[in-house]
């Protein structure tokens, strides 16, 4: 059955807000990482995308409305990788990212003054995070177990270490800076996990398209970039709520009140985490487009020189997806 002819004919293969602004990726990403989809079941969410695929073939249910559609398309995009189409782990995807965050974080930061915490919640946060670069990945650029585990590995190294070193150097610091140190942990973390999870990317190059999509080339260079792109929106998406909540935390806590709840801090440490990230979430995403672009003037001088032999002038810059 074809389209309905009372609705006019959508691309789902662009996104539904202009990528080329800041609130247009603002839009498409607390679309995308909206957490109500991680309740989706399986069932649910393969039917959107036999929907979304139908609709593209110009196959759709009578009846089929636009908002059905651009909500079969929402949960496509949330749960299955843009590069492979696989259905990704619930854990990795990006509208996993508030409530998997908002409860590690907040341990972390409640959790801070004895090596074994420090040490077992780093391990977490770095699994998790692992878990979450792996499942974002540029799917073109394929990884060995090997590579995972040294990735990993690294990167729970390097967290743990800071943590613990800056953990000692602190011992007599006040208490506020102490309460930075899982800050600064995250984001040695991040610094290690992200490049060492995508390395293949880095060693290889990633696909680069020209405007239509055509495949021009695998380029170092984009991969670099996207992957820094990565490591700027993670490290922004943990910012402000591992930087304020300490300075709030630490002004509550000198309440009467709150120190004869003092069972109840982890969980109210874990909520305001979670109310910064439901802003910082699709923020930290929407700082860069997901197509990432980088002008062929920039591209190594063998790839760029290919390109010109076959295209001329006619092509000026070429896009990649950087992942999230």
């Amino acid at each position: 059955m074809t389209a309905s002819s009372e609705m006019p004919r959508i691309d789902l293969d662009r996104p539904r807000w202009d990528q080329s602004t800041f609130i247009g990726r603002l839009k498409h990403f607390a679309n995308l990482t909206d957490m109500r989809t991680v309740l989706s079941s399986d069932a649910k969410l393969n039917q959107a995308r036999d929907l979304v695929t139908n609709y593209r073939l110009g196959s759709t249910p009578p009846g089929t409305t636009e908002e059905q559609l651009w909500y079969a398309k929402k949960l496509y995009d949330s749960a299955f990788h843009p590069d492979s189409g696989e259905l990704q782990n619930v854990i990795g995807r990006m509208s996993f990212q508030v409530p998997g965050g908002m409860l590690i974080t907040g341990f972390m930061l409640q959790f801070y003054r004895t090596v074994p915490a420090v040490v077992f919640w780093q391990w977490i946060n770095q699994s998790f995070n692992a878990l979450v670069n792996y499942t974002n990945r540029n799917a073109a650029s394929a990884i060995t177990t090997k590579q995972i585990g040294t990735a990993y590995v690294s990167a729970t190294t390097a967290a743990v270490a800071v943590s613990v070193g800056l953990n000692s150097l602190t011992a007599r610091a006040p208490q506020l800076l102490q309460r930075y140190v899982p800050f600064a942990a995250v984001a040695a973390g991040n610094f290690a996990n992200i490049p060492l999870m995508r390395q293949r990317e880095l060693m290889n190059g990633i696909v680069i398209t020209d405007g239509n999509g055509n495949e021009l080339g695998k380029s170092k260079k984009a991969a670099k970039k996207g992957i820094f792109q990565v490591f700027v929106s993670r490290v922004s998406m943990a910012a402000p709520g591992m930087l304020l909540c300490p300075v709030i935390m630490q002004k509550m806590e000198r309440y009467t009140w709150m120190q004869r709840i003092q069972f109840l801090h982890a969980p109210i440490q874990v909520m305001l985490v979670g109310c910064f990230l439901v802003f910082m979430v699709p923020t930290a995403c929407a700082l860069f487009p997901q197509r990432a672009s980088l002008a062929v003037e920039k591209l190594e001088p063998d790839l760029k020189a290919s390109i010109q032999e076959k295209y001329g002038d006619k092509i000026k810059t070429v896009y990649f997806n950087k992942g999230l």
